[in-house]
């Protein structure tokens, strides 16, 4: 069964180590983050991240390390409690990089599959996806986190990585709201042309996270939703009613 459903952005600004000077302006939204990943992992020690990834559907299980060096420091991260003899993957996806930062972060020592699909996945890819995690959940015994990774609408300001688009903060309003109030319905509406020319990285797992909780009753957190850099950041925890 799924026991709490945690979702998070993908900066990798949420390393304290990248962040430098940009720390203080991050603090809040890294407080989340840890706090979302502690609440996962009082729920369950085995997470099941979703994320979106320019290399498209498919699953990395443990063992795996990574490292951001790539984003410009060698900050290294593992997949599972196993994994610190694994050799460190330099393609490693940054959902990933943050799922395991994330609970390292936590002091959790989870075991981490990451289930990715492409930023432009179809709606119909997304929902059978997360039906078939909730399937999985189901079956399962023992209790399955689910860690939904993806950034907001990134064109809320004239800086890069987008230009401004004034149906950014409708879109990320809206998304803020369904992720309060857990509403599946909301998320699995979510126009994925326009979430395509918002830069909005998350729609594709939002979506997988519709369907996975789908027929299910939550009670819905938003711990944090903010825009420091143009881009939109929410972080939220859903946990299931009995």
């Amino acid at each position: 069964m799924l026991s709490l459903v945690a979702v998070v952005p993908e900066p990798p600004l949420l390393v304290p180590e990248l962040a430098t000077g940009a720390a203080a302006e991050t603090a809040e939204l890294r407080a989340a983050c840890v706090g979302a990943a502690v609440c996962l992992g009082a729920a369950s020690q085995r997470w099941i991240v979703v994320g979106a990834d320019a290399g498209g559907r498919r699953t990395i299980r443990p063992p795996a390390r990574g490292s951001f060096a790539g984003f410009g420091v060698d900050v290294t991260v593992q997949l599972d409690p196993a994994s610190a003899a694994a050799p460190i993957d330099p393609e490693l996806p940054l959902p990933l990089l943050i799922a395991g930062w994330m609970a390292a972060a936590a002091g959790v020592p989870a075991g981490i599959r990451g289930e990715l699909v492409a930023p432009g996945e179809t709606p119909a890819s997304c929902a059978a996806l997360g039906a078939a995690l909730a399937a999985e959940a189901v079956a399962d015994p023992e209790p399955v986190g689910l860690l939904v990774v993806g950034d907001g609408a990134a064109t809320h300001s004239e800086r890069l990585p987008g230009l401004l688009d004034e149906r950014a903060g409708p879109f990320d309003a809206a998304v803020a709201a369904a992720l309060r109030d857990a509403d599946t319905d909301v998320l699995a509406h979510l126009d994925a042309g326009l979430a395509t020319a918002l830069l909005a990285a998350g729609r594709a797992p939002w979506q997988v996270l519709a369907a996975a909780a789908a027929g299910g009753r939550w009670r819905g957190e938003l711990l944090h939703s903010s825009i420091p850099y143009g881009v939109a950041y929410h972080v939220a925890v859903w946990a299931p009613l009995r």
